[in-house]
């Protein structure tokens, strides 16, 4: 069944990541509002593509290498009410960068997360979750290599594997701009990270962590203001 959002539904069932409250938090955080082009890298079901579309009055590029998961993702944005604005291409980010010179206001992404670890049989729910096919270097190299002078590009990672994104992102021509922990339920440890980049060299700014649900489970006011314009029922 579809996953129905306000504005539009998300039909997930043929790709390997599945609709996220990670993603969902990315698309609604990152600061595109103005952005006047955008790309999502490893667009998945188009989730993040369509959020962004509903965000901003940007022409937006989605590049999906999975077979399966570009069918499934132009099929959502033909049926959404941007499809006039959001272009889905099947690629690997690293040729397309090679045979692209486009510059974007904005790039987001929620990458594949994990560098070792135990992996699914599913091969396409592996590529995923797991930098089998889109490696951290390549990831910066492409964002470096397609973000405008004054662009912002937009992520999320599990805490434990930020730092070794970060740690890369040291060698390159990006600085990090902002920074914001979350944290499941109040009271346990931060499990993610969603944090900004940009070509601009100054300290980044560190925001409060967003906690996303109270002790009784019931999601925090600042989740409800975060993803009201999404989720059915806030």
């Amino acid at each position: 069944m579809p996953f129905s959002f306000k504005q539009f539904h998300i039909d997930d069932s043929q790709c390997g990541m599945k609709v996220s409250t990670d993603s969902v938090i990315l698309g609604a955080w990152a600061p595109l509002t103005h952005a006047k082009n955008i790309l999502d890298i490893g667009t998945g079901s188009g989730l993040l593509a369509l959020m962004s579309a509903q965000r901003s009055q940007a022409n937006i590029i989605a590049i999906e290498l999975d077979a399966q998961a570009c069918k499934a993702a132009k099929v959502n944005v033909e049926q959404s009410p941007w499809a006039h604005r959001v272009k889905v291409i099947q690629d690997d980010i690293v040729h397309y960068v090679a045979q692209h010179g486009a510059k974007f206001d904005h790039i987001i992404c929620n990458p594949p997360y994990f560098l070792t670890g135990p992996q699914t049989q599913q091969q396409n729910r592996a590529n995923a979750r797991h930098t089998n096919t889109l490696s951290y270097q390549d990831l910066i190299d492409a964002i470096e290599a397609l973000l405008s002078d004054n662009g912002t590009a937009s992520l999320i990672l599990p805490t434990e594997v930020a730092d070794d994104f970060f740690s890369l992102i040291e060698f390159s021509g990006l600085n990090l701009s902002a920074v914001k922990a979350i944290i499941p339920v109040e009271g346990s440890a931060q499990r993610r990270v969603l944090f900004s980049l940009s070509r601009v060299d100054q300290p980044a700014q560190f925001f409060e962590p967003l906690i996303l649900r109270g002790k009784q489970n019931q999601y925090t006011d600042e989740m409800i203001e975060l993803s009201k314009d999404f989720y059915l029922n806030l």
